[in-house]
């Protein structure tokens, strides 16, 4: 990673925060949100999408590691209220569902 690919990929992880659904539903109506697949590295995602990596984005659009969300997707999330990561690449939201898994400490 370049000093400068490691600058933006700190910066966007400064930015990441915890988001419920509720707050996401006028991105989503406009149609701005982008889900990250939860396997998936959301800030790796989110650079990609900041430094306009086209061949990288295409690729994670055909994989299905990154979708614009469907209106069932966010049917089943304003049901269950999980916990959701999000950063803001301008225009988009990306958006990720994370397991919830025990802390270490």
């Amino acid at each position: 990673m370049s000093e400068d690919s490691s600058t933006l990929y700190a910066k966007l992880l400064g930015e990441t925060a915890s988001i419920s659904w509720q707050e996401l539903q006028p991105f989503f109506a406009r149609g701005a949100l982008l889900r990250v697949a939860s396997e998936f590295d959301l800030i790796e995602a989110a650079q990609a999408v900041a430094q306009d990596d086209r061949e990288k984005v295409a690729a994670w659009l055909a994989a299905g590691h990154l979708a614009k969300l469907e209106a069932e997707e966010a049917q089943d999330w304003f049901e269950r209220d999980p916990s959701l990561w999000a950063v803001v690449v301008a225009p988009w939201v990306l958006v990720q569902e994370r397991a919830d898994k025990p802390s270490l400490h």
